[in-house]
C-alpha cells in the first residue's frame, strides 16, 4: 500500500510510538508518506526514521508556565493556512491515512474519500473511560481534532473497552543497571528557572533535566540536557525515577522500566489531567498538583513499581494495518493485552468521573 502516516509533532509522544510503527511498516514493504504538523521543522530531532516527510503548520495550543493559554492559542491559529494545506496535498496514489491525532492528514483523509486509521492515545477517549474535568469543549475537541474511520486508542488499561496498551521502543531494555540517585525530568511545559529552583536545593540527587538548550551543562546536582532521542532513552534507563508532566508516552516508557514516577499536569489539559487521575488510580505513580518540594522529597524517597511487560504493540499495529481487516479494533485489543509480561493484570472495570 502507499500509505500517508500523519503525525501531530506538538509532542514528543506522538513521534516516538509512530516511529516504531512507521518503521514496522517500511520492514513489511510498504509506501510510507510522512506529514508533520503542530511544529516548526527545525525544532524536529532524530527524524531520519520518517523521511520522506512534509512539514505543515497545523494546529497546536500555546502554554506557559504549566498551563495552556486558551486565548494566546486561539490568537495564532490559522484556519486559512490550514485548509489550503488540505487542499493542496497530491493524494494521487494513496491506499491508506493513518493518523496520530495530526489534524491535516484526517482532514485531506476525509476530503479525498481515503480510508483512515486514527492511532494513539487520544482515540482511548472516544471510548468510556476514566476522565478529569471533562468540559463539553474539551471533549468536543478531542472527537473532532483528526478523525478517523477506525480509531486504536491507547491507554495503561484497557477498561473493558477496544483500547491497546502502549507503543514502546524496541531497544528499550527493563534490565539496564539503575543509579539510585539519578532522576531525570522532563517538564517540558514549565520554566527551566522555575525548575531549577525547585531541585536545586535537593541535594541527596542528582537530576538529568532535557530542555531547550544548545548544549550539556553540568552545575552541581543539576544536569540540563538538550534534546536527544538516544541520549533521553539512556538516561531514562539509567534512572531510579522521572518526575514529568502527564505527557502518556513518556510515562508509558517510565512504567515498562518500572521507573517511579512524579506527574505535573498541564493545567487546563484535559488529556493530561485524566492522565494524572488514572495514574493516580492505578498506583502508578505520584501527583504533584503544583510544583512542590515537599511532595519532591517524599517521591524520592519512595520505592519503584514493577516493570510492566507490554508487547510489541507497533508490530501488532502494523501487522493488523497490512491485513486490512481494520474494523476488527476488538480483536485487535485483545490480541495485545493476551500478550501482557511480568504478572500485570489490568482487570478493573471501566468508569468516568
Amino acid at each position: 500500500m502507499k500509505i500517508l502516516y500523519g503525525v501531530q509533532a506538538t509532542g514528543n509522544g506522538h513521534i516516538s510510538r509512530s516511529r516504531e510503527v512507521i518503521r514496522r511498516l517500511k520492514e513489511m514493504g510498504q509506501d510510507v508518506q510522512v506529514i508533520f504538523s503542530g511544529r516548526d521543522p527545525s525544532l524536529l530531532w532524530d527524524i531520519e526514521t520518517f523521511e520522506p516527510y512534509d512539514a505543515f503548520r497545523g494546529l497546536t495550543f500555546i502554554t506557559r508556565r504549566g498551563k495552556v493559554r486558551k486565548f494566546r492559542t486561539a490568537l495564532q491559529l490559522n484556519l486559512f493556512q490550514f485548509y489550503r494545506d488540505v487542499f493542496s496535498y497530491d493524494t494521487s496514489g494513496f491506499d491508506l491515512v493513518v493518523t496520530d491525532f495530526e489534524p491535516v492528514s484526517s482532514r485531506i483523509a476525509r476530503r479525498n474519500g481515503i480510508p483512515s486509521i486514527g492511532v494513539g492515545h487520544q482515540y482511548a477517549f472516544l471510548h468510556e473511560i476514566p476522565v478529569k474535568k471533562a468540559d463539553p469543549f474539551s471533549m468536543w475537541v478531542i472527537r473532532n481534532f483528526a478523525p478517523a474511520d477506525y480509531s486504536v486508542g491507547l491507554h495503561w488499561h484497557h477498561f473493558n473497552k477496544p483500547i491497546l496498551p502502549p507503543i514502546i521502543p524496541a531497544h528499550l531494555k527493563a534490565n539496564s543497571p539503575i543509579k539510585q540517585e539519578k532522576i531525570l525530568v522532563y517538564l517540558p511545559f514549565e520554566s527551566i528557572e522555575d525548575i531549577e529552583s525547585l531541585l536545586r536545593p535537593i541535594t541527596t540527587h542528582d537530576f538529568f533535566i532535557y530542555c531547550d538548550i544548545a548544549g550539556a551543562i553540568d552545575d552541581g546536582n543539576i544536569h540540563l540536557r538538550p534534546f536527544s532521542r538516544d541520549g533521553f532513552l539512556k538516561d531514562l534507563q539509567e534512572c531510579n525515577g522521572v518526575i514529568s508532566n502527564a505527557g502518556f508516552e513518556f510515562l508509558s516508557e517510565a512504567f515498562y522500566l518500572g521507573k517511579k514516577a512524579l506527574i505535573k499536569a498541564l493545567s487546563g489539559q484535559i488529556e493530561q489531567a485524566s492522565n494524572a487521575f488514572v495514574v493516580s488510580q492505578l498506583k502508578l505513580g505520584m501527583i504533584m498538583p503544583k510544583l512542590n518540594r515537599n511532595t519532591v522529597k517524599e517521591f524520592l524517597a519512595a520505592p519503584s513499581i514493577r516493570p510492566i511487560g507490554y508487547p510489541d504493540v507497533g508490530r501488532i499495529i502494523a501487522e493488523w494495518i497490512e491485513r486490512g481487516n481494520w474494523k476488527d479494533v476488538e480483536g485487535l485489543a485483545l490480541s495485545a493485552w493476551s500478550l501482557i509480561r511480568m504478572g500485570y493484570n489490568p482487570e478493573m472495570n471501566g468508569s468516568s468521573h
